[in-house]
């Protein structure tokens, strides 16, 4: 990702604090960064400038990918893309 993607660094933090507390508005599934996702990010963009995108495991496209597609397709910028792991769970013998 370019420079032009994210936000100054000082930005960002202020951006990420700001963004902590906020569920996802926005939820990329099994279709991917398709038409009505867009639609649903230009409004959410619109009624509250900061949202949070869910990319659920069974998207066909990566964070990443998902991420700089939206990006685009909003005229937006990113202020963090994160990687949420499922812990390990350890089962008995």
């Amino acid at each position: 990702m370019s420079s032009r993607t994210m936000p100054s660094g000082p930005l960002r933090r202020r951006l990420r604090a700001a963004g902590h507390h906020l569920s996802p508005v926005v939820q990329v599934g099994k279709d991917g960064v398709s038409e009505a996702v867009v639609r649903q990010a230009v409004r959410a963009l619109q009624d509250h400038e900061l949202v949070k995108v869910k990319v659920g495991t069974e998207s066909p496209e990566d964070r990443f990918e998902a991420a700089e597609r939206l990006r685009r397709a909003t005229g937006s910028q990113l202020a963090q893309i994160l990687e949420a792991a499922q812990p390990q769970i350890q089962l008995g013998d």
